[in-house]
């Protein structure tokens, strides 16, 4: 969730590391700091809230140094304030962290009966009382970082520095992602790829109990236990650019627009149209494999978790196969039926959300087999699972999914398209006519953006109603609890997504003629059901935005507001009925004032629990 930039090299650090800081700003965080050495002393600069006013610090007390640290800082134990932002330091130990200490308080007590004395709240402080405890009892630096890991439990993605060491930078992972770029004669240490990306393309992911020691101009890669690793280096794609606005006014409206090429870029390559079927072959699952799944369980959290609701219908529907969805934090702490026979599948933006690792984990050693659908290449879940199917989304830096939504659709349709050929549910020519369908997606895409100046102009209408409520059905209803999300995650109005079938057992109460109703009504299989339960809503006098499929006359008459998205079957629609909801709160929270990009106590990537 939070940031880390570490540089060592023969450049200034602090311009380094503030930019990292920049390019993960996405994360979330509430406030922020950096610390360098010069002549063997550490100089730290901390501030609570945005990194302009941890720039605005630096600048009337500048930074010096060719090493540092730098964090972005989301609380979990302490609330914001510049006294428990990091970097902390004990002695002559300065770090960073992030990730949560679960036995912190059992050492926190131990360390004060010796006499330390803790500056903060936080978890973090711990961590650099025990190295320099270490340090103080003769330990070097590297030795007493290694001994006081050992006394650790819980995630940590750390960055460490030392007074007595001035040239040594030391960072470890357990369960919280880091990742190590390679320069000329310099090193960079970050939390994800996009903030040193400038710098470098050749990365190094780091796995749970690794650790590096950077010193005499050179990474040495061991695991916490001291064991040494040989780590490769892996050339990353991404152009620094595709992390810039490009000309948007934020980067969430950038990333709607970029959904037809996300797409695009997600199919292009897997497709064997004539055969009928798809090329999945980083998913490492032969026919014979497939064959042999009796059930499927799909992991998530979020946004992710809509998306899996979606695969849920289409599995079920064209595979036979039947499908259960989890959200990940539940998952993990049952205990569920897995065995080898069971396909875990779990999807995650950013291949780093900890409940969903820790399913997947615990998927693995109850003997299932596991596959991920997940953006970034080399992230920890892309790395444990036994298969992958990457969506090419490209960095996604707005904290509400859009693309990355989308794509993760498109990829459950292709893994339909894959089993339904292994199983045989699908034949040569059922196969081909889901492709037609799928290779339209784009252009369609193109299409329904073409309504973004019109949902403006409804956002005005709407913007100052307290509550919505968004109704669909079968494959629209995940997309109904998508559309409420997106609202409440960005203009903090109180939004609630249902079955349209359920609205009688309960929300009709809350209908009234302050209450705007968002209704997925496109021309498919249970229209004319969606169409009856837009009347119960309109009779109670409530405000029907309707989202219906092009040129559907009947609903322009009965709703009050009427978006045209133009659908092309059931299976695909929900990717297109996305771009209108997407559309609407943005306008929304862009009226309403509120940061778009980085919602309050909201992260782009939750790597604790």
């Amino acid at each position: 969730m939070c940031g880390i930039v570490g540089y060592i090299g023969a450049q200034e650090a602090t311009p380094i590391i503030l930019d990292g800081l920049k390019r993960l700003e996405y994360r979330g965080y509430d406030s922020a700091g950096i610390c360098t050495i010069q002549d063997r002393r550490a100089d730290k600069r901390r501030s609570e809230g945005k990194l302009c006013n941890l720039e605005q610090l630096l600048r009337d007390t500048p930074l010096t140094g060719h090493i540092g640290i730098g964090h972005t800082r989301w609380a979990t134990h302490g609330r914001p304030s510049e006294r428990n932002a990091h970097p902390h330091q004990a002695g002559s130990i300065i770090v960073v962290h992030n990730g949560i200490i679960e036995n912190y308080l059992e050492l926190k007590e131990r360390l004060a009966a010796t006499g330390r004395e803790f500056k903060s709240d936080t978890d973090t402080e711990v961590i650099s009382h025990l190295v320099d405890e270490k340090l103080s009892g003769g330990a070097d630096f590297e030795q007493a970082v290694r001994g006081a890991l050992a006394e650790v439990r819980g995630a940590y993605a750390l960055c460490i520095l030392c007074e007595r060491e001035p040239d040594v930078l030391i960072a470890a992972k357990q369960g919280s992602p880091m990742v190590i770029g390679l320069g000329n004669g310099e090193y960079f240490v970050a939390s994800d790829i996009p903030a040193i990306l400038s710098h470098t393309r050749e990365m190094v992911f780091m796995e749970d109990g690794e650790m590096v020691v950077f010193r005499n101009g050179h990474p040495a890669f061991s695991t916490v236990a001291g064991i040494p690793l040989d780590k490769k280096a892996r050339h990353i794609d991404w152009s620094p650019l595709m992390a810039e606005k490009g000309g948007y006014k934020h980067f969430m409206l950038k990333e709607i627009f970029e959904q037809p090429r996300a797409v695009q870029d997600t199919i292009t390559g897997r497709l064997l149209e004539e055969q009928g079927d798809v090329r999945l072959e980083e998913m490492k699952l032969s026919d014979a494999e497939l064959q042999g799944i009796g059930r499927i369980c799909i992991i998530a959290c979020g946004t992710s978790w809509h998306a899996a609701l979606v695969g849920k219908f289409l599995l079920e529907e064209h595979c036979r196969i039947p499908v259960e969805v989890d959200i990940a934090s539940e998952f993990r702490y049952r205990n569920p039926v897995s065995d080898a026979r069971t396909l875990l599948l779990v999807i995650s933006q950013s291949g780093e959300t900890a409940d969903t690792l820790a399913a997947l984990r615990e998927a693995k050693t109850r003997g299932a087999k596991t596959a991920a659908i997940c953006n970034v290449v080399d992230s920890s879940i892309a790395r444990e699972a036994h298969g992958v199917l990457y969506t090419h989304a490209g960095p996604e830096i707005g904290v509400a999914s859009t693309k990355a939504f989308v794509t993760q659709l498109v990829a459950l349709y292709l893994f339909t398209i894959r089993l339904g050929r292994a199983v045989g549910t699908a034949d040569q020519a059922k196969g081909r006519a889901m492709i037609a369908a799928l290779v339209k997606v784009p252009g369609l895409l193109e299409k329904a953006l073409e309504s973004n100046e019109q949902v403006e102009r409804i956002a005005r209408r709407y913007m100052n109603a307290r509550d919505f409520l968004y109704l669909g059905r079968g494959l629209n209803y995940p997309i109904a609890l998508e559309g409420a999300l997106k609202l409440k995650e960005i203009s903090y109005i109180h939004a609630e997504g249902y079955p349209a079938g359920e609205m009688k057992h309960g929300p009709i109460a809350l209908i009234d003629e302050e209450m705007p109703v968002v209704v997925l009504v496109p021309k498919n299989s249970t229209y004319e059901k969606v169409l009856s339960n837009m009347e119960e809503v309109i009779a109670r006098g409530g405000r029907v935005i309707a989202i219906c499929s092009t040129g559907d006359e009947e609903v322009a008459r009965k709703a009050e507001v009427t978006l045209e998205v133009p659908t092309d079957g059931e299976d695909l629609a929900p990717i297109l009925l996305s771009v209108p909801l997407q559309l609407l709160a943005y306008h929304v929270a862009v009226l309403k004032g509120t940061d778009v990009d980085q919602p309050r106590n909201l992260a782009k990537s939750v790597t604790v629990e």
